[in-house]
This record gives C-alpha cells, sequence and structure tokens, in this order.
C-alpha cells in the first residue's frame, strides 16, 4: 500500500455521499486508502478489495512469524532429520493400508 496523499486522500463525508459511484471507482484504480472525515476528525478508512486483501495477507505473514518465533523461544522446535522421519513414518503407514 502506498503512502497516503492528505490532500488527494481525505475528504469529508458530505464529499464521500454526494460522489461515492466516483469514489469507489477511484479506489478501484489505485491502492492508496480513502479517509473519510466526519465533523474534522477521521471516521472511516475505505480501501479497495486489492489493497485489504495485501493488509490481511500482511497481517497474517506478520502473526506467522511471531508465532514461530516464539515456538523457536519456547522450544517448541524439531529438527530437520526428525521432521523427515516423522513424515516418512505416517506416509509408508498410510501406503501399508
Amino acid at each position: 500500500m502506498k503512502n497516503i496523499r492528505v490532500s488527494k486522500n481525505i475528504i469529508p463525508v458530505s464529499e464521500f455521499k454526494a460522489r461515492a459511484a466516483e469514489w469507489l471507482r477511484r479506489l478501484g484504480d489505485r491502492s492508496e486508502p480513502l479517509i473519510i472525515t466526519q465533523n474534522g476528525k477521521a471516521a472511516a478508512v475505505v480501501l479497495s478489495p486489492a489493497a485489504f486483501d495485501e493488509l490481511t495477507d500482511r497481517h497474517r505473514f506478520i502473526e506467522a512469524v511471531e508465532e514461530g518465533l516464539a515456538d523457536a523461544e519456547a522450544g517448541r522446535i524439531t529438527t530437520h532429520d526428525t521432521l523427515v522421519a516423522e513424515i516418512h513414518r505416517r506416509y509408508d503407514a498410510v501406503d501399508d493400508e
């Protein structure tokens, strides 16, 4: 997601309501968020579906990395050789059935 351009990406709710279709079309053309204000304060952030997907994908990736680091710090890890042996054990058991 690109940086927010204050002069282009922040609009009052009245302008958004009056030109919603146009603003939504613009959002589809770029990955920048649109900040909607109400009474001079930020009230909402509108994102294109692609920008939202990118944001949530990054969030899930960061959470997975943090979880992996926590597992490593807590000693919840296994060696490569142990993992390979476990995979062979499981798949060999399936082949025997």
